[in-house]
């Protein structure tokens, strides 16, 4: 959600400041004022409890202020927070095309608001309105020290553990919840949500050299795709860890369901507390962003040491551009509802801390734009089955999800987020294991059928 900050122009509360906001001019209904705040030539459309109406008509969306509980909450937490609380309370809504409300975002850029707005605003709303209001039950209270495994626990319930049928509708059959690989940018994509989760999977694989009677430890496994591809396209014998009660559950059923027991075992556990290594390879897919730059050390030689010599590890992870900050806003509409005490440590900075632990990093690939890609597919997902979610999760998580999967859409498309696979092996002396050569060229992929079905994806 775009953040409007106030600058102010002209702070003196002075008595030609006072005549002007008492002159006769008409009086403005709440969108017109609102739309001040905002600037002229709005893309979209504003909508008022009141009546009033500005923007274009017809509009491909409309912000809807529902009642003037929305300007309340906006007056008493100015910024991202505040309009994070009136969309979340249902007190402000959007309707139409969320990805063309998501256009303000670059109208707002560099806009300033003065002390007349501000005044109006307070005209609208009243002295009663600079009274705060309750916050949503949604939002996150994180309480403890800064990644301490209950700390963490907690921040990843709150994400993670909202109803595994939610999931299922968002996320589809895979229940894979990271960036899927893709073959073609156009939208909508040739290659279906499953192949291309599938395509992730064995170009992981692949990067980590799984053979039959390998040792495999998937790090924040989710809901088990990664163990039970491995296994049941590599042999490996793998474990899957996650400290989501939710995931845990539902990866185990899938794992009996599939026959995979024998060969993959899901745990509900923290990966500071893995003390049964050595291991062949390790993964950890989407998990990275819960770590921080406080543990970031604590990650990597902890899975140094659960490593086997020549044994590779695979991180996948969103990152920020260097300069960017890496701790998402702990005030803003995602710090506050959807990944609290999350970081993005840029990719350079992960390359570092490897080698400073004495792995090797051996390939580095940018999946920035196929993350784009799966967001919109998950976004796809969720607005066909939009009733459904809202009865499993309520009106403001579905709200939420909606805004989340489509704010972080374009802020792929944009580059002010990205994701990568890093790769690294742990040295034996100066044999590194790899060929010569990468193994997983993955420019191509020859799709021969869908995996729920049994058949064959190959990269080729």
């Amino acid at each position: 959600m775009a953040v409007l900050e106030t600058r102010a122009r002209g702070m003196r509360t002075s008595n030609g400041v006072s005549r002007a906001v008492r002159s006769s001019q008409p009086e403005k209904g709440v969108a017109q004022v609102v739309a001040g705040l905002l600037g002229a030539d709005l893309p979209v459309a504003l909508r008022a409890y009141d009546g009033s109406r500005v923007g274009p008509d017809p509009a491909p969306a409309t912000i809807v202020l529902h009642s003037p509980d929305a300007l309340r909450r906006i007056v008493t937490a100015p910024g991202e927070l505040g309009l994070s609380r009136a969309y979340v309370s249902g007190d402000l809504d959007l309707e139409g095309d969320t990805f063309a409300v998501l256009e303000l975002r670059h109208h707002l850029e560099g806009l300033e608001v003065g002390w007349r707005q501000v005044l109006e605003l307070l005209r609208v709303v009243g002295l009663n309105g600079l009274k705060p209001l309750p916050a949503p039950a949604e939002e996150a209270k994180p309480r403890g020290r800064l990644h301490s495994r209950q700390r963490d626990a907690a921040d990843i319930s709150h994400h993670y553990d909202v109803g595994n049928e939610f999931y299922e509708l968002l996320l589809g059959p895979s229940m894979t919840y990271s960036c899927a690989v893709w073959t073609d940018d156009s939208l909508p994509p040739p290659l279906g949500l499953e192949e291309a989760q599938f395509a992730k999977y064995e170009l992981i694989c692949r990067k980590l050299a799984l053979e039959p009677g390998m040792r495999l430890l998937d790090v924040g496994c989710g809901w088990g795709g990664m163990v039970r591809h491995a296994a049941r396209h590599h042999g490996v014998r793998a474990v899957g860890i996650t400290v989501s009660n939710e995931q845990a559950t539902w990866a185990r059923e899938a794992v009996e369901r599939e026959g995979l027991a024998d060969r993959v075992e899901i745990r509900l556990q923290d990966y500071r507390d893995v003390r049964d290594g050595p291991f062949d390879a390790i993964s950890s897919i989407g998990m990275f962003e819960h770590v921080g730059r406080s543990r970031l050390r604590t990650y990597v030689q902890q899975l140094n040491r659960l490593l086997i010599p020549e044994g590779r590890l695979l991180n996948h992870a969103i990152s920020r551009p260097p300069g960017e900050g890496e701790r998402i806003d702990p005030k803003g509409f995602m710090g506050r509802y959807v990944f609290p005490d999350g970081e993005l440590i840029e990719v350079g900075s992960v390359v570092t801390s490897l080698q400073e632990t004495g792995l090797e990093v051996r390939h580095v690939e940018s999946l920035r734009e196929h993350y784009a890609l799966t967001l919109r597919a998950w976004i796809a997902n969720l607005e066909a089955n939009w009733d459904r979610a809202v009865e499993l999760v309520g009106g403001p998580r579905a709200r939420i999800w909606r805004l989340y999967l489509a704010g972080s859409a374009v802020y792929f498309e944009d580059g002010l987020i990205g994701v990568n696979q890093v790769l690294a092996v742990k040295p034996n002396g100066g044999r590194s294991g790899l060929g010569l050569r990468p193994t997983w060229d993955a420019t191509t992929l020859d799709v021969a059928a869908d995996a729920s079905d049994g058949r064959v994806i190959v990269l080729t």
